[in-house]
């Protein structure tokens, strides 16, 4: 940079230069990039099992990095409260026209930056304060948004929880009704987070109908899966529907909320500038190219490998003398009950334990779990990331008998670290990234 009390003329700058670098092109910011570094290893010399997560495309991850995260763009495509947005909002309008093309619907917005954004202003497009909602109990595979007391949909509107059966673990769907027909809700909430078996979109609709309430599915874990026609659709029953980008669906973090027409200008309204501000233009970006990948006709090939990955390493658990929650899984998760494998096992541990064996995945309560959701009885499972990395069926075996063979041997450090060298040489066939 020329001194500003010289009188001679500066150096012409060549393309791209700054008049003032930034402080990383000459000290590169070595610690942080270090640990961004060191969590790609884990990801990628791991089994990643949590069932919210995946491993989003370079393409994906590309559009996120991108300078689209420079621009403020309050508003909507075309009508914006800030200048220069063009391009974004052609960006943002792309991204709508894919997903509505991807589901079906009438009106999509793509701003929540989460999925429990999406469901909250969901809730306040169509609901007032106090009202009473029908939604699946947290602790029985239901989310925070759900209704929990500690959440604020739990304390802005009247939720009334509906559980899975004692029996056989699945939504009861005449328990469904006969709380509809007591309660009359405003609205009938579908959606879970921990439940390993298909929702009938149609019988809720039905309920819905009976009683005069409005119907919302919370698709969030199974996008995907209905974007590759691996489940059905709800957007021609549901009033809304709320879904996260990040998971099945394989994009960027982030929500989205389609809804029939008569719905729109509430939802919009809601979002912005109901809960957020400035919407994430870049991540939207990513929303966008994740829409893109989906509509490509090899996308359903992985939503169905998805389920099938789910099934056979659901039946491979059983055979290491586990218990599955409703006896399997119709989608891409399985929820394991440990008590049968060994009674002193918490979730707690085995999630410590198998994280330090290279298989990450997440404690989780099971139906009226006797422990407290900070120790848990079970642990939850998914397969969209290792199916994203080309695993199948057999590796689903092999995925299973690493699980047991660590819990079973988990006061042994060098049996762990042995299997945790079988894991990263299974992931070391299948890498995540070239």
């Amino acid at each position: 940079m020329a001194n500003p009390n010289s009188n001679s003329t500066p150096a012409p700058r060549t393309r791209g230069e700054l008049i003032v670098p930034f402080p990383s092109d000459t000290t590169p910011d070595t610690e942080l990039f270090a640990l961004i570094d060191q969590e790609v290893q884990r990801q990628v010399s791991g089994l990643q099992l949590i069932a919210s997560e995946n491993f989003t495309s370079p393409a994906v991850m590309r559009a996120v990095g991108s300078a689209l995260t420079n621009k403020y763009a309050e508003g909507y495509p075309g009508k914006r409260y800030y200048g220069g947005n063009a391009v974004i909002d052609e960006v943002e309008a792309l991204a709508i026209d894919r997903v509505k093309r991807l589901f079906g619907a009438d009106h999509a917005n793509v701003q929540p930056h989460s999925g429990a954004n999406a469901n909250m202003c969901a809730y306040q497009a169509i609901l007032q304060p106090g009202d009473t909602v029908l939604g699946l109990s947290l602790d029985h595979g239901g989310h925070l948004t759900h209704g929990s007391p500690v959440n604020a949909s739990g304390k802005l509107y009247h939720f009334v929880a509906y559980k899975v059966t004692p029996g056989d673990e699945r939504i009861d769907m005449d328990q469904v009704r006969d709380l509809a027909l007591a309660n009359r809700p405003k609205l009938i909430v579908a959606g879970t987070t921990s439940y390993p078996r298909r929702l009938d979109p149609a019988a809720f609709k039905a309920i819905a109908d009976e009683v005069g309430a409005l119907f919302m599915f919370d698709a969030a874990h199974i996008a995907g899966l209905i974007a590759g026609d691996a489940h059905p659709n709800p957007v021609p029953y549901a009033d809304i529907v709320t879904f996260t980008t990040h998971k099945t669906l394989r994009g960027p973090r982030g929500g989205c909320i389609l809804s029939k027409a008569e719905h729109a200008a509430a939802i919009d309204k809601a979002v912005f500038p109901g809960w957020q501000g400035g919407p994430l233009e870049h991540v939207i970006a990513g929303k966008a190219v994740a829409f893109f990948e989906a509509l490509q006709p090899e996308f359903k090939v992985y939503a169905q490998q998805i389920v099938r990955n789910a099934s056979a390493l659901a039946e491979a658990l059983v055979q290491q003398g586990f218990r599955l929650v409703s006896g399997g899984t119709d989608n891409h998760m399985m929820v394991v009950d440990l008590r049968q494998f060994d009674a002193e096992l918490t979730g707690k541990e085995a999630q410590i334990v198998l994280d330090s064996g290279g298989v990450t995945l997440n404690k989780n309560t099971i139906p009226d779990d006797p422990r407290s959701p900070f120790v848990t009885s079970g642990v939850r499972i998914g397969t969209p990331g290792v199916t994203t990395q080309g695993m199948r069926e057999p590796q689903m075996v092999q995925i299973a008998e690493l699980i047991a063979r660590i819990l079973r041997q988990r006061n042994d450090t060098a049996a762990v670290a042995a299997a945790r060298a079988e894991v990263a040489a299974l992931c070391g066939q299948f890498p995540a990234y070239a």
